[in-house]
């Protein structure tokens, strides 16, 4: 009986891989011996201005850290945009007021005091970044870290990639229009 119960449950859980790699849940892999290169992207990383805890669901407030990390050795890139919105795709504030370059393996950071908590449970950072060739995606990804009364608590969140740049110097002069301040529609 386990043994029959052991070789089902593998065929089980080999047929859920299957279909997560048929159905795009796994992410995309580049071919053995490729690096991933990219000439640009868009980048959307979640934000916890505070977290939830106890029964009552009492509110613990975090800072955070947005990390922006050039991980190509040989190619500068420039960081375009780091928008914050808050919970409701609301923009809330351009920290960039123009491009940041990144030389080969630098990073630059942008700050979310814990007392900032404008940003509400679904906070977001918007990246656009942009090379003149195509290089190794930077990595970028939020630390978020509380501390109260001896307890702390810390955890990044990755972020995901929602558009790919085409190719060229024309990734480095326009910005995407942001949604307004009002959450109704796109600025001119």
């Amino acid at each position: 009986m386990m043994k029959r119960w052991g070789v089902g449950f593998c065929r089980v859980a080999a047929g859920v891989l299957l279909l997560g790699v048929i159905g795009g849940w796994a992410a995309p892999v580049a071919a053995a011996g490729e690096t991933e290169r990219s000439w640009g992207q868009t980048v959307y990383v979640p934000v916890y201005s505070h977290i939830f805890f106890g029964d009552r669901g009492a509110a613990f407030n975090l800072a955070t850290t947005l990390s922006i990390r050039n991980a190509d050795p040989g190619h500068a890139l420039s960081v375009i945009s780091a928008d914050y919105y808050d919970s409701g795709g609301r923009l809330l504030k351009r920290h960039l007021g123009a491009p940041v370059v990144l030389n080969p393996l630098a990073s630059t950071e942008v700050f979310i005091p814990e007392s900032d908590t404008s940003g509400g449970f679904g906070a977001s950072f918007l990246v656009r970044w942009a090379s003149e060739k195509a290089i190794v995606p930077p990595i970028i990804e939020c630390l978020m870290i509380g501390a109260r009364s001896g307890q702390g608590i810390s955890f990044v969140s990755r972020s995901r990639v929602v558009q790919e740049a085409s190719p060229g110097p024309s990734t480095h002069e326009s910005r995407d229009p942001a949604p307004d301040a009002a959450g109704g529609g796109h600025k001119p």
